[in-house]
Order: structure tokens, then sequence, then C-alpha cells
């Protein structure tokens, strides 16, 4: 017998070689209907795979993430068979699950793909998934791998040159074999839904000296009702998508003469863009935060010194030379090695501590041509920065507050669905990060304490710290189910190492500060791609460019809708006037298009009684008001959406 450990911590004894599958019959024969693929002992399995030892068994279906990473992944599968039956002579690579369903990589040789033949490739995948065939892995000696493929697949034999003999696995249905880890749906009849999403290049390696092959991207689901929904939501997500939307409502735009991945902001952009960092500048001078200004290069040596060269200095903008023999300087990657020198300019006191500095402060980094997307991925961006030197028995209130202030931050703005993530270091690679195992591991409990402390919902993920030390990072999920990395709290002993900082401390010597680094926007031009995108554009009122458009019937009522406006202005609502030779209908069409929230239509019978007809975006007529009543109304919608800060 064997004792198996269920995630709800119950431990049940099983025969020797019972499978994953047999397990979540005994549990629920419904249940087990749904269970798509397993997990013992950390190491993901078949359902079918036999079971030998004591451990702990996870079984998922669909709606977790590793469900669907297994499905997508089995389809991956059924994509590459239909490849190469539909084209003979293809050469195949690899083919994972990604976020959103899955890809193969393919030397197409003479043949090529377009939107085209997309159905047919469909066609052979829903075919092939109907017969119902069982996904068998089996082990294979290095040899026998090699010679399954040599000659063959040049491609595949690059793969299996480089895996340890005793680690290599086949997995066979129907007719087709690839070489595969592991972890797939029980067989291929669960498919029941597939759409070909799109093809493109993709360099073997992902290194542009080799051959291009082309990327089949698929998604598939257990029920045509889903695949359906997600391309609605596609639709959906296209007339989102902030580049559309930036240029529609004039906030920003890109210039090929001034360079990719470098935004410019339009004036509706701007004033957005300061409404957010005067909004965070309130809330940071209550929790005693200090403003600094950086400069926007600095001394090849700065970075040096903090480990940034090093680590990014060479996939990074180069160097700038100038004409002092020598002198080299970079465009800054990083706020805090500035903020470092901030904090050196004199003593401290443990009695000062913490210091608190912060930055709207333009960074650098050269992101590769084909990685530039609209304001998520760009060359130069605002950190909303901030770092907190403080003495290691504050670290724990400093962190709390922190958090504190992101969640303000995402409560002002909307974004009420949010994991998060406690990212620590690959203990396989010790070599990606800087500083000592103490003090890396003092930095990664202290991050554990405050989220349990805060009853935040999170999870561990490895890997996945900065090269200096661990961090919380939010994951929020916008309005389209989409899950964006935004905002994040560090805590880091290396930089404070690598500057010698210090400060007095009760007992008359010198000791290191903690430091920590946090932006809860992450960056201004990703923050506001990611807010346009979560709010198709209609921001919280208290964010808008223009919260109300005054549009006058005819020339005749320009002077009461001037007078109109400078009540609202007085009042500090900001507004325009639409006094254009045009329809009041046409007006109305275009204030919608624009998003504005409040439309205020004045005429004859609005001047006699000196009042305000309003109509708000989206078509609700709030009917005749007076200017008092309407900005009371605003007054409250602001106070509903714009959170009090309190430190």
């Amino acid at each position: 017998m064997i004792n198996i450990t269920l995630p709800d911590g119950a431990v049940k004894p099983f025969d020797k070689g019972v499978t994953p599958m047999d397990v979540a019959k005994q549990i629920s024969e419904g249940f087990a209907r749904n269970v798509i693929s397993a997990n013992f002992n950390n190491v993901t399995i078949e359902t079918s795979t036999p079971l030998y030892n004591d451990g702990s068994l996870i079984l998922y279906t669909w709606n977790d993430d590793e469900g669907k990473k297994a499905f997508w992944h089995s389809s991956a599968h059924i994509l590459a068979q239909a490849l190469e039956e539909l084209y003979p002579g293809i050469k195949l690579w690899v083919g994972p699950a990604i976020e959103n369903g899955f890809y193969y990589d393919v030397d197409m040789g003479e043949h090529t793909i377009s939107e085209k033949d997309f159905k047919s490739i469909e066609d052979k995948m829903l075919e092939i998934a109907r017969g119902k065939h069982d996904f068998n892995m089996r082990s294979v000696s290095k040899a026998e791998a090699l010679s399954y493929y040599n000659g063959k697949n040049n491609y595949k034999v690059d793969l299996i040159e480089n895996l340890e003999d005793g680690t290599i696995t086949f997995c066979d249905h129907s007719s087709f074999t690839d070489l595969c880890r592991g972890g797939h749906i029980p067989n291929t009849s669960l498919v029941k839904a597939v759409k070909i999403m799109s093809v493109a290049g993709a360099y073997w390696k992902g290194d542009e000296k080799n051959k291009q092959l082309t990327r089949v991207y698929g998604i598939s689901f257990p029920k045509q009702k889903e695949l359906t929904e997600y391309l609605e939501l596609l639709e959906e997500a296209k007339k989102r998508d902030h580049r559309k939307l930036g240029k529609e409502l004039e906030l920003f735009t890109f210039s090929t003469k001034v360079g990719q991945g470098l935004p410019l902001w339009l004036p509706k952009g701007a004033a957005l863009r300061e409404r957010l960092e005067n909004f965070l500048k309130q809330a940071q001078k209550k929790a005693g935060y200090e403003m600094v200004v950086t400069p926007h290069i600095g001394q090849k040596e700065l970075y040096v010194t903090s480990g940034h060269y090093a680590k990014y200095g060479a996939d990074s903008f180069q160097p700038i030379s100038t004409p002092a023999e020598g002198e080299e300087f970079l465009l800054k990657p990083m706020n805090c090695p500035h903020h470092c020198e901030i904090y050196n300019t004199r003593p401290f006191s443990y009695k000062e501590l913490p210091k608190r500095y912060a930055e709207f402060g333009t960074v650098y980094r050269y992101e590769q041509s084909g990685e530039l997307h609209g304001l998520t991925r760009v060359r130069g961006f605002t950190q909303d920065d901030a770092h907190i030197f403080c003495t290691p028995d504050q670290l724990d209130a400093e962190f709390k507050n922190v958090i504190d202030l992101v969640l303000y931050v995402f409560g002002s703005l909307g974004f009420e669905n949010f994991k998060t993530q406690v990212s620590v270091r690959d203990p396989e690679n010790p070599d990606k990060y800087i500083g000592s195992l103490e003090n890396w591991e003092k930095a990664e409990q202290a991050i554990l304490n405050a989220a349990i402390d805060k009853g935040l919902d999170y999870e561990v993920v490895e890997g996945e710290a900065a090269f200096y030390g661990p961090k919380l990072d939010f994951m929020v999920k916008d309005a389209l189910g989409r899950n964006w990395q935004l905002g994040t709290i560090q805590v880091d002993y290396n930089l404070p190492e690598r500057f010698e900082l210090t400060y007095k401390g009760s007992d008359n010597e010198l000791h290191r500060p903690v430091m920590i680094h946090r932006a809860p926007f992450g960056s201004m031009e990703r923050f506001v791609a990611i807010l346009l995108e979560h709010t198709g554009g209609n921001f919280p009122l208290w964010l808008m460019p223009e919260q109300v458009i005054i549009l006058s019937i005819s020339e005749k009522y320009e002077k009461y809708a001037e007078k109109v406006l400078n009540l609202l202005e007085n009042n500090e609502i900001r507004a325009l006037v639409d006094n254009r030779n045009e329809t009041i209908g046409k007006k109305i069409r275009e204030a919608e298009m624009n998003k504005i929230p409040y439309m205020i239509i004045v005429g004859e019978n609005e001047e006699n009684d000196q009042k305000i007809t309003v109509r708000q975006h989206g078509g609700e007529d709030l009917g005749l008001l007076s200017v008092e009543e309407f900005t009371e109304i605003v007054d409250q919608q602001i106070k509903k959406t714009l959170k009090t800060f309190k430190n």
C-alpha cells in the first residue's frame, strides 16, 4: 500500500500502481469525468501514470490553470499531427502551451501557411480529436531517440543532444509520435473546439542568425460555447486596444523620427498623466515621502557599482562617450542607484530613519524592436519610483505601509480583482543573483510575513525575483479577465552593501540600512495602457481629461454657455464649450465618441430658467438641473470612486 495526500490534507491508502484517475474515481465519478491532468510530488504527470510511492497528489480540471496548460499542450500535439498530414515533409521543433492557447514552431520547407488555410487545419485537428486517441508516454534511450529523428528532423536531434540519457520520453497518440516531457489530457476527444489564431515568423532558438521558422498559434476548448465566448472577448479587446483608444482620445502618439518605443504625450494625455502623478504625490506626502529629482544619465561606474551594468549592460543602450578621454555615461536604466547616492550625501542616525525618497523618474532600456508594443513595452518610460531606507526593525511596518498605498491606488482606479505573487530566487540558479544567502532569506521572510499579516491572497513563485532581491508583485485582473502585473514592492539588502550605505545606531556603531523599492503604478506608460483597456477609455470621473462638455443649441446661447462654464470651473470641474455651427445631434454623437462623462445642453428654456439639461455618457438623461445640483452630483460621483488615503 501507499499513502496519497490530497490537497485538503487528507491522507488515504491505495494499492501500489494506482493511477491519478483511479484516485479521482474514488473521490467521485462525476469529479473524475472532469479531471484532465495531475501533479504528483510537484511533478506534472498523466492521469494514467501508475504511482508506487507515498506522495502528494493534485488533480486538475479545465477550471485550473494547470489543467488548461495540459489541455493546450495536448492540443499542440494534435496541431502538429494535423500539420504533418496536411503538409508532408515539414519539420517540427517545439510546441508549448502559452497563457491563452498554444503554438508550434515548424520548418515548412516548400510549403506556406496563410489565413485561407486555417479552416482546413482546424477541420483536420477536429477529425483527429474525434478519434479519441489516448496520449501515451514512454521512456526511450538517447540512442533510440536520435535514431528516430536522424536524417528526418535536425531540430529534434539538436534538442535530444542537449538531454541526458535516462530523462528522454516520447508521447504517442494515433499514428503520431513526438519528443515530449509529458503533461497531457487522457485522450484527444476532450478537445471539442479549436481555432487557429495566427501565423508568424520565429527564429530557431530565438536567434535572428538562425533560420526563420513558421509559428502557428491556436487555441482549443472542451466546449464550442467557450470558444465562441473567447472570440467575442477578443473582439471586445480589439475595441479596447489602448493604441486605438489612445489615438481616438488624442492621448499619445509615436514618431519614427523620434524613435521606436519613445512615446510622445499629447496635451490631453499629458494632463491625464499629471493628474495621476498629483494623485500619488498627495498620498505620498501624507505617508512621509520626500520628492527628489535625478538626471537622465549617470556615469557608467554608477551602474557598475549597482550591478545593473553587469546584468543588463550588453542588452541596453550603449555607453555615451564624452570629449574627455575614457569618460562614459549611460542613459539611466534604473533610479535606485541615484537614490542611493542621495542617501549617501550625509550621515544619518537611526532616529532619522526611515528616509523615503520618491521620484517620477524616466528610465531607458533598449527593448528589441519586435517586442515593442504601444505603451506596454517601450524604450523610455517614467516610473513612480520610491526607495525607503530603514532599520531592520522598521522593515515590517514600512513594507505594510507600502501595501496600504498600493491598495489605495488600486481602489481609486477600479482595480478590485487582484492577487499577489511573492517572487523569490531560483534555488537552482544562484548565479543569477547578487548578495549573500543570509540576506536573501531575511528579505524573503520579511515579504512573506507582511503578506500573511495583511491577509493577502498570494502564491510563492521561484525564479521571478529581481537580481538584487525578492519582491511582492500585484497581479491584477482587468475587465476582460486578463492578468497584468501592476505594482511591485521589493526588499533589498544588497544595494546598501554595494553602495556602503550606513546609519549610526543606538549603540553608536555604524549599521547597514535595509532598502525597499516600490512603484504602485510600475510605469506611467504601461499603467495608462492597462487602465485604458480596463476602462475602455471611460476613466474614473476624477481622472477624465474632460469631465463635462457644454453644447449650445445655437450661437444665440453662447454667452449663457460661457457663464455655465465659469460656474463649473469655479467648482473645479473640468469643462469645455462646443459652440460650433453643427446640429445638436452631431455634437452629442461626437461627445459620446470622445467618452466625455457629462453633456450639458443649453438653449432658450435653459437660459430662461437659468438651469441646464444634463445627459450622461451612455445615453441616460438626468433632466433639467441647476448648476448647483449638477456640481453636487459630480462631487458625489468623485467621492464614490476616489478613496481617501489614511496613513
